[in-house]
């Protein structure tokens, strides 16, 4: 009896509910890091090339013409904005790419098949864009010290803005992600969307600068809510209030990451 008794002990174990869906998030992180890294010139030095290039032009040769915005010099006052941006694009692409990539390959039907839930799915490939958004994030905060001083004036406010700024964006890209067909619908977005809404968000100039009608205009523009509240972490300073750009983030968290979740339990884009 006792070798019966000791043969069960040793045998393994089997994992519960919770091990699953934790031994299954991580990997799905890992992948995604993995992922990132292997092809490191695509996913992150782009950025910090790109970055160059709007110093040189937007911060040295153009800025020292303009002199100062807010009391401050243009080159430090745009820095805050082009770290935000590629944080933005970054979180986006990633997801949308990964995730359109596993439904083009067939493989998120291994995924669907799983006792993984839905939420812990669309988490997992959030994390992997929020994981790249601030690799991104913190390869051109460096670049950032080659052309000037950037002081933190808040740290917590400026990780937090950047986290959830991230996180917004790659939901943005799950969603887009499930509904695309081709690869030319996962461009559409960032091109015709995502980029003038940064380039009208307050990253190359402050809406104290303009008419009373674009001011009004420029507050609809939820970017504009995430620039600042970046800056404001760095410099100190924003065009709205801070405090709102935050609710702003946590609503469209909210409601971006239900209907990820309840998408991906009906299979919407994915079985069709």
């Amino acid at each position: 009896m006792s070798t019966v008794l000791e043969r069960y002990a040793e045998r393994p174990q089997p994992l519960s509910m919770a091990q699953i869906r934790r031994v299954g998030f991580q990997t799905i992180v890992i992948r995604e890091f993995n992922r990132i890294v292997r092809i490191w010139s695509q996913t992150i030095l782009p950025s910090g090339v790109t970055a160059t290039l709007y110093f040189l032009i937007f911060g040295a040769v153009i800025g020292s013409r303009i002199g100062t915005t807010d009391g401050i010099g243009y080159m430090l006052y745009i820095a805050p904005g082009l770290i935000m941006q590629a944080v933005i694009l970054n979180s986006y692409n990633n997801v949308v790419s990964s995730f359109f990539g596993a439904k083009f390959g067939k493989h998120i039907e291994e995924l669907l098949v799983s006792p993984l839930p839905s939420w812990i799915i669309v988490s997992g490939y959030v994390t992997g864009g929020l994981v790249r958004g601030i690799m991104v994030g913190v390869l051109v905060s460096a670049v950032t010290l080659f052309f000037t001083h950037l002081p933190m004036a808040h740290p917590v406010i400026v990780v937090a803005a950047a986290a959830l700024t991230s996180v917004t964006f790659a939901l943005g890209g799950f969603l887009n992600a499930m509904f695309a067909k081709n690869f030319d619908q996962i461009s559409i977005i960032p091109t015709f969307l995502l980029t003038p809404l940064i380039y009208l968000g307050g990253v190359f100039y402050s809406i104290s600068q303009l008419p009373g009608w674009a001011r009004h205009l420029s507050l609809i523009d939820p970017i504009l809510y995430m620039v600042n509240a970046f800056r404001f972490g760095f410099l100190g300073l924003s065009d709205v209030p801070v405090a709102e750009a935050f609710i702003i983030m946590a609503v469209a968290i909210t409601g971006l990451f239900t209907a990820a979740v309840l998408l991906l339990d009906r299979s919407s884009g994915i079985r069709e």
